[in-house]
């Protein structure tokens, strides 16, 4: 076993026991010391609350990590398709093993947080990073796909807002609820034409065609997982436009009501 080879299996295992940690362990005694409203949630939001902590950590870490890839790392900017980056091979066994951990929480706590369309994310993201971790193949593609996290902080702060019976309209939640609409659309729709108009411009090329059978593997797993972008982007916006709107209703009968008790 080489050298590359034990770092990848040692990260992998290091990011799910630690995921692992933070969900059975640590997010219960660091949320209840930052959010006092914590310990008044029932069993349920709670192991969504401490399933949540894990998704913004993984999200973060891999977002900003993946950023400084994306910008800096030589060898997959030279050749995304086959260059071999150490610091992307890290990267995505982080995520792998956030993934693994998330599905087994996700199988213990069916009945709490089951998600079928969690299920189909995470075993697609796993097929995908399989071929990038034992192959090198892939490593810029990999790690852009990766930027796509830096959406989740915002939805999963909508939802502590919710747990904690944050009004609605609420600047605060207000603000969450519209950066949450504008990143995710910039980091997993809008780059969806620039990533497909990419695959286009390498057809048919030399490098493309000894990719063999991971090319079917490569286009549709980024096909099932920009699917669910879309559907989760029209999700999205139809929940801001509401508020706005609502928002905009309640503006207007305010200023009514002054205008008649002037």
């Amino acid at each position: 076993m080489d050298t590359n080879t034990k770092l990848v299996i040692s990260t992998v295992f290091t990011s799910f026991f630690t995921f692992q940690l933070l969900f059975h362990f640590i997010s219960y005694w660091f949320s209840a010391k930052v959010s006092p409203g914590f310990n008044n949630l029932s069993f349920e939001k709670k192991i969504e609350w401490n399933s949540r902590v894990g998704s913004t950590c993984h999200s973060l870490l891999v977002g900003f990590f993946g950023l400084y890839i994306f910008l800096f790392d030589e060898a997959t900017i030279a050749d995304p398709l086959w260059g071999d980056s150490s610091l992307v091979k890290v990267n995505i066994a982080v995520s792998s093993g956030y993934l693994i951990s998330d599905l087994l929480i996700l199988i213990l706590y069916w009945k709490v947080i089951g998600d079928k369309y969690f299920i189909i994310h995470h075993c697609t993201a796993l097929y995908a990073y399989f071929f990038i971790l034992r192959d090198g193949v892939l490593g810029y593609i990999g790690n852009f796909r990766l930027l796509a996290e830096f959406s989740s902080p915002f939805v999963n702060q909508r939802w502590f807002f919710e747990a904690l019976k944050y009004p609605k309209f609420s600047k605060a939640n207000v603000i969450n609820g519209i950066l949450m609409t504008v990143v995710f659309f910039i980091v997993r729709i809008s780059s969806i034409p620039l990533f497909y108009g990419y695959i286009y411009s390498v057809l048919g090329t030399e490098a493309y065609m000894r990719l063999g059978l991971i090319q079917c593997s490569w286009i549709s797993t980024c096909v099932v997982l920009d699917v669910m972008n879309v559907m989760w982007m029209i999700k999205i916006t139809k929940g801001c436009i509401k508020v706005i709107s609502l928002i905009s209703q309640e503006k207007v009968k305010n200023s009514v009501q002054n205008g008649k008790l002037d």
